[in-house]
């Protein structure tokens, strides 16, 4: 038989998506679309037109556009985002419409009006790795463009890009009113195209429509809320099993990339109701819900589980376990494959080598397991007292089974609290590292092992390992809100203060009914990236009395800086009746905090009106305090006076 030669050509291809559409369409669907529908009429047609630019491809919430030379790609990308930015000039910043673009030059299949390969793929991934407002090329493009547009560019370096055996240069455009590029790495954990397999694209085109014509409905299709386990039987034993069972599907779910599963704070609100799944699908913003049932009896256990379209109310799998006991941990297991298997196809984003490589270990002991959960009770309402009983039921926990990873976790975790709560530091500190330290050489696959290691590293300053402890708890579980609420708190410490906020983003996503105790990571991710009202917004969780020192810090500042002048005053002299030996000195010599962090706190907290001098005695503690330039003088005169 003859070979059918596949049609290909050498092309440039711009990738482009709306930055928060979910969050803008949820906020307000028609007044999104209707600014998207006047954009796309005022600026974007008229660009192509004008660059010679045809639409390739339109998906739910971006597109694929060709040219056929890379001067007239880039120029029309840098165009079509001044326009925006011009166009958008007295629009609040949350209701703005911004894109990120990626521009790629190279090879690809040509399928009718239709456009695959690996020079589509790179075009995508580099939208993903783009910052908003920016345009982001690959080598090729840069190459080919160089000595024909006069315009800086900065070389953001090799990126590995999914399917692909090279690393691909970037670049980025350096578009006058856009801010300086920050990490690549803020887009790699970002769910959009994965691959850009084209059963994959017409499924979304599908299921999201064509949001440059219409409404649509904006659910992912890759999203799933578990309902806690009802229990059958009563016992406290049992409720804490079916906690466990729904807490260990959570977290198996969510280490599939490019599946939203929603954290159980969020959907412990329905626990023991009769729910309707569709409401539930609308609330939680998911498309399948899974609910189920435990009940155990002497040494054996009855768990019911079922999956179901939330648009429809359809069931879509059911199945019924009756095991001993021990086998619950199984169960847990063959319940997340067989809700993963309903979506995995050959070319689907789910793979089960990937799931099977990153499987946690299971617990050995039963009794570990109850105590394990039983010590994690202690930890969620937080005293001295409950915290000290964590520690000692979960030392219990490891001598029932010294190689269950889970309970070397949340010992470290019990080990970091315990400090907050009056426990001397330094032991504290070093038992919860040699517990995390422990936990990851047990299991190298538990994410929150890697996450627990990275909080007590960064609490050292040790942010370099830090950093690495949690991009690979990550990259292990991708969409863990807890993992993510974790590491929010520190990626300005690593000095990417955006990817902090975009992670926030996505945490409150994954978990909209998060506890009062999350909106002091997510607050303080939005300070440190600039986003004041976003960090006001989140503080409205807590009561002034949850405040700590810093939210009182963070509130004050982040009002002064959007001009509401008399609220911070107002809250600068509560901080200082609550915490009267609080100066901005004194916050810039906490050695928990990376330089831009300090100059960020100085900065605002200066706006704000905070007393600038530490006294004597607090900085007499410290090696080599900062001092402000003002202190030092007052100090200088002080002490030649005397």
């Amino acid at each position: 038989m003859a070979t059918v030669r596949a049609d290909r050509r050498l092309t440039t291809i711009m990738a482009v998506d709306i930055v928060g559409y979910s969050r803008l369409i949820q906020t307000d669907e028609a007044a999104t679309l209707a600014a998207i529908k006047a954009l796309r009429s005022a600026v974007i047609d008229p660009m192509l037109a004008e660059y010679t630019g045809r639409i390739v491809k339109l998906m739910g919430d971006g597109a694929l556009i060709e040219f056929g030379s890379v001067v007239d790609a880039v120029t029309c990308a840098i165009a079509v985002q001044k326009s925006l930015s011009a166009r958008q000039a007295d629009v609040p910043p949350d209701r703005r419409i911004v894109f990120r673009i990626g521009v790629n030059l190279g090879d690809v299949v040509v399928e009718g009006e239709d456009l695959l390969g690996d020079g589509v793929n790179v075009a995508a991934r580099l939208e993903q790795l783009c910052p908003p407002g920016g345009v982001l090329v690959s080598g090729t493009v840069y190459d080919h463009m160089k000595g024909k547009l006069d315009l800086p560019l900065d070389f953001t370096g090799e990126q590995q890009v999914k399917n692909m055996a090279q690393p691909v240069r970037t670049y980025r455009v350096r578009i006058e009113g856009t801010r300086p590029g920050w990490s690549l790495r803020v887009r790699r954990f970002r769910r959009w195209l994965p691959g850009a397999a084209a059963l994959l694209i017409a499924l979304i085109l599908l299921g999201a429509g064509l949001w440059w014509f219409r409404p649509v409905e904006i659910t992912s299709g890759m999203s799933i809320a578990v309902l806690p386990f009802d229990n059958y039987g009563g016992e406290e034993a049992t409720q804490r099993l079916a906690n466990g069972l729904t807490e260990d599907i959570i977290t198996d779910l969510s280490q599939v990339r490019d599946y939203d599963v929603i954290a159980r704070n969020s959907t412990e609100a329905y626990k023991g109701k009769s729910v309707d799944v569709r409401q539930v699908g609308r609330d939680l913003n998911v498309r399948y819900v899974l609910e189920g049932s435990i009940q155990r009896q002497g040494e054996r256990v009855r768990v019911t589980a079922q999956l179901v379209d939330a648009k429809t109310g359809a069931h879509l799998w059911s199945e019924r376990w009756d095991r001993p006991v021990q086998d619950v941990f199984a169960i847990q297991t063959e319940i997340a494959d067989h809700i993963l298997s309903q979506f995995e196809t050959s070319q689907g984003p789910i793979k089960s080598a990937e799931r099977i490589a990153a499987r946690r270990k299971r617990p050995r002991s039963l009794t570990a397991y109850d105590l394990n959960l039983l010590g994690v009770e202690k930890q969620l309402s937080p005293t001295r007292e409950s915290v000290a009983e964590s520690i000692d039921i979960l030392n219990q926990a490891v001598a029932a089974d010294p190689s269950y990873a889970r309970a070397w976790i949340n010992l470290a975790w019990a080990h970091s609290m315990a400090a907050d709560y009056g426990a001397d530091w330094e032991s504290s500190n070093r038992a919860a590292s040699e517990a995390a330290e422990r936990a990851v050489m047990l299991d190298p696959n538990d994410a929150e092992a890697h996450a627990v290691l990275g909080t007590v590293l960064g609490g050292r300053g040790e942010f370099d390992r830090a950093k690495n402890e949690f991009e690979t708890a990550l990259r292990l579980n991708p969409g863990s809100a807890g993992i993510l609420t974790t590491y929010v708190g520190w990626a300005s410490s690593f000095g990417e203060p955006a990817l902090g906020a975009e992670l926030a983003d996505r945490a409150i996503r994954l978990n909209p009914n998060y506890k009062p105790w999350a909106s002091g990571a997510f607050q303080y991710a939005y300070f440190m990236a600039g986003r004041y009202e976003d960090a006001l917004k989140v503080m409205e969780r807590q009561t002034t009395d949850n405040y700590s020192k810093y939210a009182w810090v963070h509130r004050a500042a982040s009002l002064a800086v959007l001009g509401r002048k008399a609220e911070a005053e107002t809250t600068v002299q509560e901080a200082l009746r609550r915490y009267p030996d609080l100066t901005i000195e004194g916050v810039a010599n906490d050695q928990g905090f990376s330089a831009a962090e300090h100059q960020r706190h100085v900065e605002t907290m200066r706006l704000a009106g905070f007393p600038a001098c530490a006294k004597p005695e607090e900085l007499a503690k410290i090696k080599k305090p900062f001092r402000l330039p003002e202190c030092e003088t007052a100090s200088g005169s002080s002490g030649s006076a005397q």
